[in-house]
């Protein structure tokens, strides 16, 4: 409450660097079980495809069909947590709809039934990517200024821990059941169910994330500030820069989770390696950018020229791409080193543009709305790719992946001479630049509203 004791106490002070540590830490790990579970079809690529008969097609379809529902979902889901059920509610919501849909996709690969699985993949879409709307929103809610780049690459670094962990841990978890039940289907169906506890544990930091934040919001009088009225159509008024960051993260991000999808056969073909170690390489680039994004954040706050970092980040996958397509004498830790540090590069630089161009009450939409488009790419993207390998190789899919990284350098040079010209630069400033035409800014519109209110007053 307001007016308790345990308001002079810190870490109880929602205002407070310990008490926001603690909340960093729940919205951290609000998608770790979602993100752990994407992946668990990648370790299980050589038991899908050669004991239980899927095609590189339907095993690409197990990720294409998470993607479906979170072509249009996200942006609802924004919307929802922006004007309808709020940010609360639709987090712990969302986490629900995840939990359930890994134990339908369980349910399949127990019974072996490819139908049921699909099922499963798509009720867990339903929730993954609007949770990580709900999570992004949390975090621009209770974090801004310089430190909003550090935070998300705190948050993309617990997410892709989790993406790590997941190959590292699914294939062991198999083989234990494997050694229990000897039956293919038995081993995949345990493992999956196994992989639902960590989801269950997102689902309870959505509710301890729920509380803490009601309670900040009565402390700090948030629910009593006057909120502008949120309209879906208010997406049309969006500025092209806005879209342009869209185009940017499709195609840059299409280029990089179908490749670790099917990365362990690709590994296995191209450069002889064993399938474990595969497994271990195409884990790398969520390992580095479980770490690297931290620190990456940390640079970018201090630092700013976030179209930079984006610019730099797109060359050097680019490069890592190149590699894998044409240059096969070199190791491919190369190239996996070299997309795990660009990856991390991207995340903590592009994503925070997002708050930099959207009013704040409207980021729920938003970011929604970049999921959509991201999963759009990711579900037609991931089933072309598929198709490509089935019917011409991997030299092409990765041909098509260095297209993808040419047009978005090129939109993002593009959204550069714009913001120069239109915005003054804002999203390329240094990060003191940025601060002092915020405060410019701030002090303006604090200036119009009181000129507004004696012009009503008169």
């Amino acid at each position: 409450r307001k007016c308790s004791v345990f308001k002079m106490i810190f870490i109880c002070r929602p205002d407070h660097i310990s008490h926001k540590a603690i909340v960093l830490f729940f919205i951290s790990f609000l998608v770790f079980g979602s993100y752990y579970c994407y992946d668990n079809p990648g370790p299980l690529q050589d038991v899908l495809r050669k004991k239980v008969g899927l095609s590189q097609f339907e095993f690409g379809n197990l990720y294409s069909v998470y993607s479906w529902p979170n072509v249009i979902l996200p942006i609802v889901g924004g919307y929802l947590i922006d004007a309808v059920i709020g940010l609360r509610v639709g987090s712990v919501l969302f986490a629900g709809f995840v939990l359930l849909g890994q134990l339908i996709f369980a349910a399949g690969g127990y019974l072996e039934l490819y139908w049921l699985m699909l099922v499963g993949r798509f009720v867990f879409g339903v929730g993954g990517e609007s949770l990580a709307v709900g999570q992004n929103t949390y975090a621009s809610l209770w974090f801004v200024g310089n430190s909003l780049n550090l935070v998300f690459g705190l948050t993309l670094s617990t997410a892709r821990l989790g993406s790590t962990v997941n190959f590292w841990t699914v294939g062991v978890i198999y083989d234990y059941f494997y050694e229990i039940y000897e039956d293919v289907n038995s081993a995949i169906g345990w493992t999956l169910c196994a992989a639902s506890i960590l989801c269950l544990a997102s689902f309870i930091a959505a509710v301890v994330l729920g509380v803490l934040d009601r309670r900040a919001s009565k402390i700090l009088e948030r629910d009593e500030i006057s909120q502008e009225k949120v309209q879906l159509r208010d997406i049309f008024q969006f500025p092209l820069s806005f879209w342009l960051l869209c185009t940017v993260c499709v195609l840059y991000y299409v280029t990089i989770f179908p490749f670790i999808s099917f990365g362990q056969e690709f590994l296995v073909e191209s450069y002889g390696l064993d399938k474990d170690t595969a497994n271990t390489f195409i884990g790398l680039p969520y390992l580095i950018s479980s770490f690297g994004s931290p620190i990456v954040g940390f640079i970018v706050d201090r630092v700013g020229r976030n179209l930079s970092f984006v610019s730099l980040s797109i060359v050097m996958t680019l490069t890592s791409h190149i590699l894998f397509g044409y240059v096969h004498i070199i190791h491919p830790l190369v190239g996996i080193i070299l997309i795990g540090i660009a990856y991390s590069t991207l995340a903590s630089s592009l994503w925070p543009i997002c708050a930099l161009l959207i009013p704040s009450h409207q980021l729920g939409t938003a970011f929604g709305l970049i999921q959509s488009v991201q999963n759009l790419g990711l579900a037609l993207i991931g089933m072309g790719v598929g198709l490509i390998l089935d019917s011409l190789g991997y030299i092409w899919s990765e041909t098509f992946f260095n297209i993808c990284l040419v047009i978005a350098l090129i939109c993002t040079l593009i959204m550069w001479k714009l913001d120069s010209v239109n915005n003054g630069g804002y999203l390329n400033l240094s990060s003191k630049q940025r601060e002092e035409e915020r405060s410019l800014r701030l002090e303006s519109k604090k200036a119009t509203k009181s000129w507004r209110a004696s012009v009503i007053s008169m």
